[in-house]
Formats: C-alpha cells, structure tokens, sequence
C-alpha cells in the first residue's frame, strides 16, 4: 500500500547514505529544473547522501548532468554506462563494448524508423543523435502526448523487433519509449556502480533508495526495501506492479525538495 510521505520512519531515513533517483519529471517538472531541487541535492550532499541520477537521458544530457550538478554519478540510458566527475577527472564507463553497441543501436535505430512509417506524427527523440545505445522515441517531450493506446501499441511492436538474434528491449517513461539490446537495466547497473565504489563495504540495501516516476521505475521499486515516487506518479499506479512505498505531495523537483528535506531533518537529528 503507498503511503504518504509524513508516513516514512526517520529511522530509515537516518540510514540512507545513497538516493538513486530518476530525472524527467522526478527531478525536473513541466521541462525545468526547479530551483529548489538544485538546492535539495547540495543538501543532501552536505550530510553525506550520496545522488545518483539513474536515467533514460541520452549521454549528452549525463554528460552536462555528472559535471555540473552536485551528483555523486550518473547513469545513463537506462544502464547502458554511468558517467562520474572526480578529482582525477571524468569517466566514462560502459556497461557492455561500446562499438558493439553502437553497432546494434545502428540496426536498432533504422528498424524503428522503419516501424515509426506507420505513424507520421510520431519521431525519434530530437537528442537521438547524442545517445551512446538506445533508440528513443518521442511520446511527450516538447509535443502533445500521444494517446494511451498509441504508446502501448508502439512499445509493444518495438518489443518484437529481432536485432541480430537478440531481444529488444524497451521501457516507457514519462515523455518516451526507450528501447535497447543487451540485458542491462537501471537496476543492473545501478547494482554494478554501488559496488565498484562502496569498495570494500558490504551492500546494504537498507543505506540505499530511490525516488522515480514512471513506468520505467518499476524494477528499481521492486528491487530497495525504501522507495519513493514523486507525486506525479499516482496517475500510473494502477498500471504498476511494484509500487513506490511513500509518495511526495509535490510534482517532480518539487516533490524530490520535499523528499530531500525529510532526509536532511533526519540526518540532523541527534
């Protein structure tokens, strides 16, 4: 059952060392950033919780995202590689070889273009060009969203794609469908960068969240033992089945400040 944000135990909260978090729509709202939710993650950051963004954006927009913005990394692409700026510079890390998954995004892209010719007012992502794997398709970025049923039926015709023998896959967010092949995921990936810099501490998830939106969000619900969605996601309820456990009374980055306010009183507290 969700419940209401006031609901949430400060002592889970008091744990938290690591907040994963979405980005459109759940840090952004209406095709902007808030101001507060710049301010929330330089709290949150100040008592030692650690943002990750955990995103389908294209790598161009993680690239501006892990040198700008206080965030511990990004991940991209919904887990095709994570992004992180350090004191020894940035990196780039890619989940599988990055030509072969150039090389399959390539086939990808033309066999959706291809399906899209049976819907003239449906395009690619205009950010297509700066994405390192997937294949977006616009639903509601910039442009009237497409109906329901419109959605569903594209995401589920993209899913019987076949790309050099493999399975395609693909998600929907709240302004596209994001497709891919490889097995990687937000959850996999997000899984494979906590490891690589807890170092030699054991992976607790009782010390990490995440905070989302969307259909796309659902594994990394199903997956933390503490979970938040943003209040734009109750709309989606009924189509999920792993839900958030609390939900913020605000809308995307408003709703994410709400979030992180919670967080920062608790690690506060004595």
């Amino acid at each position: 059952m969700v419940e209401s944000l006031d609901n949430v135990d400060v002592h889970q909260l008091k744990k938290l060392k690591w907040l994963l978090t979405d980005v459109d729509d759940t840090l952004t709202w209406e095709g902007k950033l808030p101001p507060e939710m710049l301010q929330a993650l330089s709290k949150l950051e100040a008592v030692g919780v650690n943002v990750i963004a955990v995103t389908g954006a294209c790598a161009g927009w993680c690239d501006q995202m892990a040198k700008l913005w206080p965030l511990h990394g990004v991940i991209g692409e919904n887990g095709a590689f994570w992004m992180r700026k350090d004191q020894q510079g940035f990196t780039t890390h890619y989940i599988r070889n990055a030509e072969m998954m150039k090389r399959e995004q390539q086939t990808l892209n033309h066999a959706i273009e291809s399906l899209l010719l049976d819907y003239p007012d449906v395009s690619l992502s205009l950010d297509q060009p700066f994405r390192f794997c997937d294949v977006a398709v616009n639903i509601a970025q910039d442009r009237a969203p497409l109906p329901s049923d419109v959605t569903k039926t594209i995401l589920e015709k993209i899913k019987q794609l076949d790309i050099e023998g493999q399975r395609v896959h693909a998600t929907q967010s709240s302004i596209h469908i994001n497709a891919w092949v490889g097995h990687h995921s937000k959850q996999q990936t997000s899984e494979a960068y906590l490891t690589r810099f807890l170092l030699d501490e054991k992976l607790d998830l009782t010390e990490i969240s995440y905070v989302g939106d969307s259909l796309n969000d659902e594994g990394m619900f199903a997956w933390l033992p503490l979970t938040f969605g943003v209040n734009n996601i109750r709309a989606l309820l009924p189509k999920l089945i792993h839900h958030p456990q609390f939900i913020t009374t605000e809308n995307g980055g408003y709703g994410f400040a709400e979030l992180a306010e919670k967080i920062v009183k608790a690690k506060q507290t004595h």
